[in-house]
């Protein structure tokens, strides 16, 4: 689990004296503040519990061979007609807690007369059972990873070895963790058009609904959704926030825009228990708002587990890799993923990107999607001419384990395409979302990230079952232009806090502004071998940074 000292928002600094001498006081407070509130949200799981009144009292054949029927006593509630049967009082209370992705801890509270011997038997509903023995009253804890995600059926039978009973309780438990089916690109919500029930702009302060779980195929019961948000001539500066139906609106943001702007950004939010997502408007004027769905994440055994790379590039315009000279207007180049890299040969169903547009020649658009399929009315990255821009992507994997990249302008651009991970059948980690939470936010220091330097966060110490965290990362207030790198530090917590050297920044970028913008990106993060992240300002001037978490990837 995420471990104490990290959820860290203690704020990681680059070890050198002048950083390490100069923090206001109010630093560790926030920073204090920030990792507790983080470390609730990502440490709250579900509990399942059947009180003792639920236990079923069954006379064991042995006690019944003498009977007319020669049948055993059919099952009674606890205390009922065998109440005057020795150790009436048998039973047992479950509560079963999820402590991981796949794994749960069971408290059995045991009622029974002391000094007689009890047999309990905890059949976990997956072929697997554990044998305990008590002689009295106990309260016994017991620890189980599930192979599977989903429904169990955890049951504790308790069989009274003087008196010929058995007592017998049962609890659903439903875990923790979900996996992800790639989705065909397509959009769920277009208020400029009324996709998704609305016509009109979201107004000031006001919110728009995405209905996900039971729509364009999504099941029901889908956890989380990977949706790519597009600010459409928003009339003021403001921010998206995405958040599950029926939960507090968090201070967190998802995209962030001025007046005029088109801006998408990639986001991975929690469905509400109504199926429902709510995208908020943090802004004094009218907005247009997209959404564009690319996959959700559920408890179905068919779905696919992700895989954390660090970071590398599979294409870049500008050097030839992936593509030759700048991509024309209204044309489409395709992508070797499978067996490219870190990635397998087979069994790719979907891949994780960052999806870069620089030196385009005029507006448009850039659409990912998986070959075998014509190009969807959707888009990934927005630009204008001569902006460089990035955006996070998720993006089905096609048979021939290729995929689509199409610039949608009338003009040519380059384009950087970097991978950051994978999802498919035969990976371990699942998706535990949280309550969006804030993890750091250098302007409450007044600290920004210096340029060609950078913040280091402790987001799992060195806990080898979280592979990875899902984060928005927003730039603000930057000095110059430059590009946001992040990735795993290959030194510890304590090494870091020790005086490790500097590390190499990886040769990929996350998110790319100029100088005064606010730019935020979605970023899968992976924790590498030492649960240690860093954030590189890869441009000469400082920058602030904030870091929000949705949720993070377990394979335990």
């Amino acid at each position: 689990m995420i471990s104490a000292a990290v959820v860290a928002a203690a704020i990681g600094f680059v070890p050198t004296a002048a950083q390490a001498a100069d923090q206001p006081a109010q630093r560790q407070g926030s920073a204090a503040a920030a990792k507790d509130s983080a470390k609730a949200a990502a440490a709250k799981a579900a509990v399942f519990h059947s009180p003792a009144e639920r236990t079923i009292r069954t006379s064991t054949p042995a006690s019944t061979s003498g009977s007319a029927s020669g049948k055993a006593a059919a099952p009674q509630a606890a205390g009922a007609a065998d109440a005057a049967k020795g150790n009436a009082g048998l039973a047992v209370d479950l509560r079963a807690s999820a402590t991981s992705a796949h794994g749960f801890s069971l408290a059995s509270r045991i009622t029974t007369t002391a000094g007689v011997p009890v047999k309990v038997d905890i059949d976990w509903g997956d072929g697997r059972t554990d044998t305990e023995h008590v002689t009295g009253p106990k309260l016994l804890t017991s620890k189980h990873t599930f192979t599977e995600l989903g429904k169990h059926q955890v049951k504790v039978t308790l069989t009274d070895q003087d008196n010929k009973v058995t007592a017998t309780n049962s609890v659903e438990v439903q875990s923790l963790g979900s996996k992800f089916t790639p989705h065909a690109p397509t959009r769920l919500l277009d208020t400029r058009s009324g996709v998704g029930g609305s016509n009109r702009p979201v107004t000031p302060y006001g919110t728009a609904r995405v209905k996900v779980g039971g729509n364009s195929g999504i099941p029901a019961d889908a956890t989380a959704v990977a949706l790519n948000l597009t600010v459409v001539s928003p009339r003021s500066g403001g921010h998206i926030t995405a958040y599950p139906s029926g939960t507090e609106q968090p201070t967190t943001s998802n995209v962030n825009f001025v007046a005029g702007q088109t801006v998408p950004n990639m986001t991975i939010v929690p469905v509400g228990a109504d199926g429902y997502v709510e995208l908020a408007n943090r802004s004094y004027g009218d907005v247009d708002l997209v959404a564009d769905v690319t996959g959700y994440f559920s408890r179905s055994a068919t779905a696919g587990g992700y895989t954390s790379l660090d970071p590398f590039r599979i294409a870049d315009s500008r050097t030839g890799q992936g593509t030759w000279g700048q991509v024309a207007g209204q044309s489409t180049f395709a992508l070797q993923v499978a067996g490219n890299g870190a990635i397998p040969a087979s069994g790719v169903t979907a891949v994780a990107l960052n999806v870069t547009a620089t030196a385009p020649r005029g507006a448009g658009h850039l659409t990912v999607f998986p070959t075998g399929q014509e190009a969807p009315n959707t888009s990934n990255v927005n630009f204008k001419a001569g902006q460089t821009i990035a955006n996070s992507v998720i993006v089905p994997v096609g048979p021939d384990g290729r995929i689509n990249v199409r610039n949608g302008a009338w003009d040519p651009a380059d384009v950087i395409v970097d991978v950051v991970g994978y999802y498919s059948p035969g990976s371990k980690a699942s998706y535990i979302p949280t309550a969006p939470t804030r993890l750091h936010d250098s302007r409450e220091y007044e600290f920004p990230v210096q340029g060609q330097d950078f913040r280091w966060l402790p987001l799992s110490d060195d806990d080898p079952a979280i592979t990875a965290f899902v984060l928005n990362t927003t730039v603000t207030d930057p000095q110059g232009s430059g590009h946001l790198t992040v990735a795993p530090d290959p030194y510890t917590y304590a090494q870091r806090k020790n005086g490790a050297p500097k590390p190499t920044p990886p040769n990929s970028s996350n998110l790319n502004w100029t100088k005064g913008e606010t730019v935020p990106n979605l970023v899968q993060a992976s924790t590498g071998t030492t649960g240690v992240i860093d954030f590189w300002n890869r441009g000469w001037d400082p920058t602030h940074l904030v870091v929000d978490m949705f949720g993070f990837y377990d394979k335990s």
